[in-house]
């Protein structure tokens, strides 16, 4: 994959991460909040958030995830196990993004019915679905009264730690 692209990938790691710290210390109560227009409560979106990105990878790599490794929609594991899962998940997926050479069919079952589908499809759902669930978690957090981490690209962009770069304004 072009280089240029990279960053994408780079900031969807980046962003799970940084929501998943920004979760690691509130209490049930907050996590079994829900907000009407989101997927379902903190802890049903992030897992949800995160078995979805292992599926994309399975689909992308052509390798099923195991099934005792697999993290299931309705279970909470606990959010350090979800963030180890993001930083495996996040990093094969950048690492899988960084190699694509080509926007090759990738052959899917799914609902007993087989499925053409093109390489780019399946890693830009990645990144949107991953943001909108973000933004859900974010949402939720803002309607229980605590600010929620910014995890916007800018924010990526600004944050010398993430990118090795530190923000610089351009001087005239």
């Amino acid at each position: 994959m072009n280089e240029v692209f990279l960053d994408l990938y780079k900031h969807n790691l980046w962003a799970n991460q940084k929501l998943l710290a920004a979760c690691e210390s509130l209490p049930a109560e907050v996590l079994d909040a829900d907000a009407k227009g989101t997927y379902g409560t903190i802890r049903d979106t992030l897992v949800h958030l995160l078995a979805a990105e292992g599926r994309y990878l399975s689909a992308i790599s052509g390798q099923e995830q195991p099934p005792a490794d697999a993290l299931r929609e309705g279970d909470f594991p606990g959010v350090a196990v979800l963030k180890n899962r993001a930083r495996v998940s996040g990093t094969a997926l950048r690492e899988l993004a960084e190699s694509a050479e080509s926007n090759e069919l990738m052959k899917i079952e799914r609902g007993g019915e087989q499925f053409e589908i093109p390489l780019s499809i399946f890693f830009a759902q990645a990144i949107n679905h991953a943001t909108e669930h973000r933004s859900h978690v974010c949402t939720i957090l803002t309607q229980q009264g605590i600010e929620p981490p910014r995890v916007d690209i800018w924010g990526y962009w600004e944050t010398a730690e993430s990118t090795g770069r530190a923000y610089r304004r351009s001087r005239r």
